[in-house]
């Protein structure tokens, strides 16, 4: 990751099959056929999206005009359940897609949301059902700021919704779990200096490996 997750605003896309997991969001062997993660983009779905001859479907949602591009999808309930399949993401953000909006998801594809850039958010049935209501009518916009924990639907009152705080400061600010740990390389770096003057024999490691956060942060960098 490294854009900071911005306010969204457009149509949102309800989909709202349950238990849709994250084979059906991207095949495994689209996965291995090279092009990088923006070619996932017209793969995600795939089995929902294209009859057996590759043409689209007309009735599937994002294949509708009004629909085509919306960077919000209403899901139903256990969406991203199955294999921990970190592409399935990667393939709907290729879509354009930036927040899923869900009563409940799969626990792992939750927690790959926020290292792809995606903010998945859970709402109750009530309130979801109100967002799929409106998302129904063609060219209703829907506003998500992550920064007010709100969504504003097209029309009525706006909705709260909780994230927990850490993965809400790593979306903001643009940044995976590695990224969040790097940001404390100060205080790291004065424990692994008390820890080796307390504890030499730890810190003996073979010749050529990197023994404190300075050098194998320059390493990868």
């Amino acid at each position: 990751m490294s854009q900071p997750f911005q306010p969204v605003t457009g149509v949102a896309a309800p989909l709202l099959l349950p238990n849709i997991d994250t084979d059906v969001i991207i095949r495994i062997e689209r996965l291995t056929a090279g092009g990088g993660p923006e070619a996932l983009g017209p793969w995600a779905f795939e089995a929902l999206r294209y009859d057996a001859g590759g043409s689209e479907r007309p009735e599937f949602i994002f294949n509708r005009p009004a629909w085509r591009s919306a960077p919000i999808l209403i899901a139903g309930p256990n969406f991203g359940c199955g294999s921990s399949r970190e592409g399935a993401v990667t393939a709907i953000a290729a879509m354009g897609v930036r927040c899923i909006i869900a009563e409940s998801f799969g626990d792992i594809f939750y927690a790959n949301c926020f290292q792809g850039g995606v903010l998945p958010v859970r709402l109750d049935a009530a309130e979801l059902d109100r967002c799929a209501e409106a998302a129904a009518t063609p060219g209703a916009e829907f506003a998500v700021d992550l920064e007010t924990q709100t969504i504003q639907p097209p029309v009525g009152a706006p909705i709260v919704f909780e994230i927990a705080a850490l993965k809400r400061e790593a979306l903001l600010l643009g940044l995976d779990d590695i990224g969040l740990s790097l940001r404390d390389g100060d205080l790291i770096r004065a424990w692994q200096a008390k820890d080796r003057a307390a504890r030499p024999w730890v810190w003996s490691l073979p010749p050529g490996l990197p023994d404190d956060l300075s050098s194998s942060s320059q390493a990868t960098a």
